[in-house]
């Protein structure tokens, strides 16, 4: 008989949930979410493409699964100013809804509409981005994709955009209350199987 699984706690702080492509994340990030028991805010920061029959269908597989009651911003490459703006609101009457859990996808796909951005200007977009989700008051799951496990990209702005999300990765990892990674649709939990990296 297969042991049962511990129950999941609820989210809280930041919770990063990595993987790569058509491993689970999302859907995984869904799942915390759903188990919450607070109102949900999704924050998706991915391109319309509305010209893109195959982008479109993803979408549309993406909004089918969320629940009716969540909430949907379209953020695109703006989060650090939107979660700024949530971060400001007035609390809500006591007694009254939660600040909602705010599930933002994806780390990758907020970070492609910065790829044209020169070393400086990228490092005040992300600062922005880390200050921003470590005063926030709200519990925040983000899903990111992983790059890099193969070959270097063959162009330079494939490069760019694996050396960018790696690092910035690295960098959340340290304010996370906790990490998933996906893989082969099945989610581990990077705090408790690892360790971290020294910086030397």
């Amino acid at each position: 008989m297969v042991a049962a699984e511990p129950p999941l706690p609820s989210p809280k702080g930041l919770v990063l949930v990595s993987g790569p492509s058509r491993s689970g994340k999302s859907r995984w990030a869904e799942h915390l979410a759903a188990i919450s028991g607070r109102p949900v805010l999704y924050l998706a920061t991915g391109p319309q493409r509305p010209s893109d029959p195959s982008w479109q269908e993803r979408l549309r597989l993406h909004r089918q699964r969320r629940p009716a009651s969540w909430d949907t911003l379209e953020v695109g490459g703006g989060l650090g100013t939107v979660l700024a703006e949530l971060r400001l609101q007035p609390d809500p009457p006591r007694g009254g809804p939660q600040r909602p859990l705010l599930l933002i996808d994806s780390l990758g796909t907020w970070l492609s509409h910065h790829l044209d951005c020169d070393s400086e200007v990228w490092d005040g977009v992300q600062e922005q981005l880390l200050l921003e989700l470590r005063q926030i008051a709200q519990p925040v799951l983000l899903v990111s994709e992983e790059v890099g496990w193969g070959v270097v990209p063959p162009t330079a702005i494939g490069g760019r955009f694996r050396d960018r999300l790696g690092s910035l990765q690295q960098r959340l990892m340290v304010q996370c209350h906790a990490a998933w990674l996906v893989v082969q649709g099945r989610a581990l939990d990077l705090h408790a199987l690892g360790r971290a990296v020294p910086d030397r």
